[in-house]
């Protein structure tokens, strides 16, 4: 089974910068799609999409965060980073990576999860 670790989480003030990590052992990394996510439990339960990445490595993100956060893959490492610019005080969240697959341009998230890594972004 696929195993997770996010790592780079902090706190930052509105217009700086963060880099989030993923490392994946137990898969085939370079054959998956891959996923960040967030969840803020003061606006509900459920995590949010934030961008994900084809094996091919094409993009994808939310309106939200388009623009100013970047994924990318290292298939060597079995790495997946999201690069977060201009924070912002709503990206303050708990972030996970997730190991999914695209189905007609719909990412569909595997159901295992790492502990996730805190982004407080401060005004």
């Amino acid at each position: 089974q696929v195993q997770l670790v996010e790592s780079g989480g902090g706190s930052a003030r509105a217009g700086g910068s963060l880099s989030l990590s993923c490392v994946a052992s137990g898969t085939i990394f370079s054959r998956n799609d891959m996923a960040w996510y967030r969840l803020d439990l003061r606006r509900g339960p459920e995590r949010d999409l934030v961008a994900y990445i084809t094996s091919t490595g094409r993009t994808n993100y939310a309106d939200s965060v388009k623009g100013r956060f970047t994924i990318s893959r290292d298939n060597d490492k079995n790495t997946v980073t999201l690069q977060m610019n201009s924070l912002k005080p709503e990206d303050t969240a708990i972030y996970f990576c997730n190991q999914g697959f695209l189905v007609d341009g719909t990412y569909h998230p595997r159901n295992s999860w790492g502990q996730g890594t805190q982004v407080t972004v401060s005004p």
